[in-house]
């Protein structure tokens, strides 16, 4: 593995997104152990490239309204190691993932006003049986990325945000094993919330905040919300037609 890029930002990463697209319901946040799964497929050959990159663009301004600077600059840097930019297309920073985590947790969903949260709360209790900490979303970012900070600043005196990548990748993967020591939420839990939501933005409607461009639908191949594309379900046939966003905007 190089010591200047990423696993993370092998180009199997359209083979891998295929893969990854059932969304884990919150409710069962656990360790789901993402991280060696995308060392592992991003070590497979990769789908034939383009001959070269396309222009990658760049996400829309937006001002956060949830996150601080420095939790921005967590946010930003953390969704492009774990969606990045390459040959095949934009990331999840290029395409808005920022912007539509932090405008989720200004929602009921951020303040945990979607979940039952009140006790008794054990932790270690089987996933099937939901959601078992006191913290929301909000919190769980909120505490995550200060501690995931002081983490990163103990290992390499320096915040996560201003770390090398392969130095992120590392930090990453410390959260999703569990090996990174959080005192007030559990690492897997955060990192779980984290690839969670930036897997949801990158996919979402862009009316929501992510999937900027299209991006994540043309990647994939997904018509959007067309009115009828069912007659091709079957085929085994590029879907034609460009993707088309719930605003009628055309990738």
């Amino acid at each position: 593995m190089s010591n200047d890029e990423p696993a993370f930002a092998q180009p199997a990463r359209r083979e891998f997104l295929r893969k990854s697209l059932t969304l884990i319901p919150v409710a069962t946040l656990a360790s789901t152990g993402m991280g060696s799964v995308v060392l592992a497929e991003t070590a497979k050959p990769a789908d034939p490239s383009p001959a070269a990159a396309p222009e990658q663009g760049r996400a829309r301004a937006y001002q956060p309204t949830f996150f601080t600077a420095e939790e921005w600059a967590f946010i930003s840097a953390a969704v492009a190691v774990l969606i990045p930019s390459d040959a095949l297309g934009p990331g999840a920073a290029e395409a808005g993932v920022p912007e539509f985590i932090d405008r989720q947790l200004n929602t009921r969903y951020g303040s945990g006003g979607l979940w039952y949260m009140q006790g008794p709360f054990r932790p270690d209790a089987p996933a099937e049986l939901g959601y078992q900490l006191k913290l929301s979303p909000q919190e769980i970012y909120r505490l995550g990325i200060q501690e995931t900070d002081a983490w990163c600043q103990a290992q390499w005196g320096k915040p996560f945000a201003e770390l090398g990548p392969a130095q992120q990748q590392q930090a990453l993967e410390a959260l999703d094993s569990g090996q990174a020591a959080l005192a007030s939420v559990p690492a897997v839990t955060f990192f779980a919330m984290l690839w969670l939501n930036t897997r949801e933005g990158f996919f979402s409607d862009p009316l929501h905040g992510g999937n900027q461009g299209l991006a994540g639908w043309k990647l994939i191949g997904f018509p959007g919300a067309r009115a009828d594309f069912m007659d091709w379900v079957e085929r085994d046939e590029r879907y034609p037609f460009p993707p088309v966003s719930i605003s009628g905007e055309r990738g």
